[in-house]
């Protein structure tokens, strides 16, 4: 006899470590009599559906593989459908338009750049200086008051790194922030008379902080010197005519304030007939707000 080992884990079910051969004749006997339970698992998938119908434990029935029915999860669905965004390139498209701004605020850019700093170099600055503001204007006016601002931006980066610091932050003083007004406000359809006003204000500043800079590099009161001469033409003046009186300092002052109000009036008032000439000519004439006086002259 050769003994068999079995070891069960029901409870219903223990069969002794070391049993005969031939007791295994009562075995069907015994597992007949545990219940034999199906155990089916239905798990809800709160995104997936089965149109089939669920049975119930207790009729259950086998089924065929014909009456079976695939699940169908809408992620599914969703994942099979190819997601193309076709993005318009045509000459009229957003995207085509927004290509062509960039590409003229960097052409524009890299034009006065360039410039000024020749002009710089050979001392030639004060035959162009009118022209530095130009390219800023017709950004403005041809693509917006940001296409306006990129083009100062990019122009005031590229002198810093070639011109450094000080010609840079000289050329946006005097001509970066002028022509961006000036664009900003001709985009907006401002009257000329305010338009010259404002910049007019802003070329004044942009002077005085020029002289300001200037003075820092030198380690010199540039105004106090030019105020010194004022006060000193005006004494000797005062004395030729027969004045024997000193001006105050104040007096010199608003003096001072009214010289420079009435230069960057004159330079500005030129400056809106020489870029109205030139905006003319480029076939803008319909986005210019123009005088009457000028648009009878044109």
């Amino acid at each position: 006899m050769i003994p068999l080992k079995l070891q069960q884990p029901n409870s219903l079910l223990r069969v002794s470590q070391i049993t005969p051969i031939r007791s295994f004749v009562s075995l069907p006997h015994l597992l007949s009599r545990i219940p034999h339970r199906p155990r089916i698992s239905l798990k809800h998938n709160p995104l997936c559906f089965s149109p089939s119908r669920i049975l119930p434990s207790n009729s259950f029935k086998p089924l065929k593989v014909s009456e079976l029915e695939p699940s169908v999860c809408p992620n599914e669905e969703e994942d099979l459908e190819p997601s193309l965004q076709v993005e318009d390139l045509s000459p009229d498209g957003p995207v085509y338009q927004k290509t062509l701004a960039l590409v003229e605020c960097s052409m524009f850019a890299a034009l006065t750049g360039l410039v000024y700093f020749l002009s710089n170099s050979l001392a030639i600055e004060n035959y162009f200086g009118c022209f530095f503001s130009l390219p800023i204007v017709i950004s403005s006016m041809r693509w917006g008051i940001a296409a306006g601002r990129k083009t100062m931006v990019a122009t005031t980066m590229l002198l810093l790194v070639v011109s450094g610091p000080v010609k840079a932050l000289i050329y946006l003083l005097k001509h970066g922030i002028v022509g961006f007004t000036m664009g900003t406000l001709w985009r907006s359809g401002a009257d000329w008379s305010f338009s010259i006003f404002l910049c007019t204000i802003v070329r004044a500043m942009g002077s005085v902080g020029y002289v300001l800079i200037y003075s820092y590099l030198i380690r010199e009161n540039i105004l106090a010197l030019i105020t010194i001469n004022i006060h000193a033409s005006l004494a000797f003046l005062f004395t030729a005519s027969g004045i024997y009186s000193i001006p105050s300092m104040e007096l010199i002052y608003a003096l001072f304030g009214i010289l420079v109000m009435i230069n960057c009036g004159c330079f500005m008032f030129l400056l809106h007939l020489l870029y109205s000439v030139f905006l003319i000519r480029l076939g803008m004439r319909t986005s210019l707000r123009l005088p009457r006086w000028l648009e009878k002259a044109i």
